[in-house]
Parts: C-alpha cells; sequence; structure tokens
C-alpha cells in the first residue's frame, strides 16, 4: 500500500510539473514556429517570460516577416515591443512597403512607430494617393469682389519626411494661403472664372508640401462661387463714417456759435444795464448840482425844453417816414 500511495504522489506530482511547465513555456507557439520554419529555442521564449513580454506577440509577427522574405530577427521586434512600439503594425507596414517596392527599413518604420504615426497607414498612403479637400476658402480680387473656392488636394506620403513633418492641417493651410493670394492678384474675378487651372498651377508651384510629411501630387479646383462685393461695401462703409465725422463736426461748429452767440448777448445785457445804471446817476447828477450852484434854475429849464424839443423832432421824424411808407404803398397800390 505503501508503494502504491507514493506512484500516485509521484504522478500528481509530474502532472503539476508538466501544467507549470506547460503554463509557462508556450509550447503549442514554439511548435507554430518549427512548423513555419522558425527556429526558435524554448529558452529564448523563457527569456520573454522572463522579461515580461507576451511570446505570442513577438512569434507571430516573426512568423509573417519570414514568410514575406524579410531579414528581421527576434531581438529586433523584442526590443521595438519594449520600447512601446506597435510591433504588429509595423511589420505589417514592412510586409506592404516590401511587396510594392518601396524603399523602408525596420529601424525607419520603428521610428515612425515610436514618434506616434501609424506607420502603416503612411505606406498605405504611399501606394494609394488621398484626396483631401478643403473648406470654402474665401477671397478678395482686385475689383473687390469676392470669390469663393474648394480645392482638392492629392497628396501622398513621404516616408523620408513623416518623421517631424507637419500634417494635413499645414496642407490645407497653405493651399488656402495660395489661392488667396493668386485670386487677390487676379485684377477681376472674370479672370478667375475664366481660368481656375491657374489657380491651381500657381498654387502648386510654390512647393507648398516642403517641410511637410507628404508630396503634393496635384491640386484640383472642386467649385467656385461668387460671394459679396466686398470693395462696394467697404465704400458704403468709409462713406457713412465720413458722413458721421461731418455730421460731428458740424455739431462742434454749431456748439461753438451758440457759446459765441450767448457771449455777445451777454455782453449787449451787461452794457444795457451800465446804461441804466449812468442814465440812473443823471438826475442825482442834476441836484447835486443845483444844490452847490454850478446849475441855475433856468439852466434846467432850458435843458428841459431842449429834451422836449428833441423828443417833438423825433416824433415828427417818426410821422413823416410812416405818412411817406402810406404814400408809397398807395402810388404802389394805383399803379
Amino acid at each position: 500500500m505503501p508503494g502504491i500511495y507514493s506512484g500516485i504522489f509521484i504522478f500528481i506530482l509530474i502532472i503539476i510539473v508538466i501544467s507549470v511547465f506547460c503554463s509557462f513555456v508556450p509550447l503549442g507557439l514554439w511548435i507554430s514556429a518549427l512548423a513555419a520554419n522558425v527556429n526558435i529555442s524554448i529558452f529564448s521564449l523563457i527569456g520573454m517570460r522572463l522579461r515580461r513580454v507576451r511570446p505570442d506577440r513577438i512569434v507571430r509577427p516573426l512568423i509573417k516577416v519570414r514568410k514575406a522574405g524579410l531579414d528581421i530577427n527576434i531581438n529586433q521586434l523584442e526590443s521595438h515591443l519594449l520600447a512601446g512600439g506597435r510591433v504588429d503594425n509595423v511589420v505589417d507596414s514592412l510586409i506592404a512597403a516590401h511587396r510594392a517596392k518601396l524603399e523602408l527599413t525596420f529601424e525607419k518604420a520603428a521610428a515612425i512607430d515610436l514618434a506616434g504615426r501609424n506607420v502603416f497607414e503612411a505606406v498605405s498612403m504611399s501606394v494609394t494617393p488621398r484626396v483631401i479637400e478643403t473648406p470654402w476658402i474665401s477671397a478678395v480680387a482686385i475689383n473687390g469682389i469676392e470669390v469663393k473656392v474648394i480645392a482638392r488636394v492629392t497628396v501622398r506620403t513621404n516616408l523620408q519626411r513623416i518623421i517631424g513633418g507637419a500634417g494635413e492641417e499645414t496642407i490645407i493651410a497653405r493651399v488656402g494661403e495660395g489661392i488667396v493670394t493668386t485670386v487677390g492678384s487676379s485684377q477681376s474675378h472674370k479672370e478667375v472664372l475664366e481660368n481656375p487651372d491657374r489657380i491651381s498651377q500657381t498654387v502648386l508651384s510654390k512647393g507648398l508640401d516642403s517641410g511637410t510629411a507628404f508630396e503634393i501630387l496635384s491640386i484640383d479646383i472642386a467649385d467656385m462661387d461668387i460671394g459679396r462685393n466686398i470693395g462696394a461695401s467697404l465704400q458704403i462703409e468709409q462713406a457713412e463714417a465720413d458722413k458721421q465725422i461731418a455730421q460731428a463736426k458740424a455739431e462742434e461748429r454749431r456748439a461753438i456759435a451758440i457759446a459765441k452767440e450767448q457771449e455777445m448777448k451777454a455782453a449787449v445785457v451787461e452794457q444795457r444795464a451800465n446804461v441804466v445804471a449812468a442814465e440812473a446817476e443823471v438826475p442825482r447828477a442834476i441836484s447835486e448840482a443845483l444844490r452847490s450852484g454850478h446849475m441855475g434854475v433856468m439852466d434846467y429849464y432850458n435843458l428841459e425844453n431842449k429834451k422836449s424839443d428833441t423828443k417833438m423832432r423825433e416824433g415828427l421824424s417818426s410821422l413823416t417816414f410812416d405818412v411817406n411808407a402810406h404814400a408809397s404803398r398807395e402810388n404802389s397800390k394805383q399803379n
């Protein structure tokens, strides 16, 4: 009986050891690699486990690489994975570039991937160019008419400049700038409408793809439309501004004139007050002259007579003027 128990114990221990070994060492993955003619040692798989690297994320891409005929070793794939890269994406991009006969090395693809770019998408755009459509771009010709343009830009990825190169937003901004410059240098909007290819040729000749991750293949005008008469609107706004300025200046002159008139009226009132005050002093002066003996009673009477004569002459003059005016009106009625 003790021998039976010891045999069962040894059998169970062997099963446990085999289970632990199989869970730690991916034998299925190793067999798949051998079937694909990819030589990987068991110790390499164990080393990946110890380095906390999933073996399937290295072995399966390596199988694809060897089947595609590319010379990439397991150390390159593992180092890229440990650096935080996407091994499957890099391998797929290398296979696609190899099939399309594009020059792309593993180091370049890995650098593009670690820079945050989608290297497989970049290779796909190198093979199949993409069309970028701009939004409505507004430009104004010299005659003041607004022209709205939509352009389609055909680009492909430049793998040599993709690291550090500008993206699609820069391409759209530069194309918009070129359209505005070209339309703005045209004498009339009719020239732009008659020759839309002039915009494409002028913008394309500016080398707008320099410093970007793309190569511009063509720029085509998709749609054009006429907008507002910007020149007329600016002239109307300028005329309205000039009118408001003139009104403000006229109002300023009017206020100055009113102020001067008020000053003159105040001066006249002051003069009249001075005359009234002076006239009020005359009777006092006469009384003082009579008391002091500088003026006699007869002198006073003569002065009053002269004043009466003066008033009478003024009355006669006024009456004569009224009679003559009446006679003139009667004569004019009779005639």
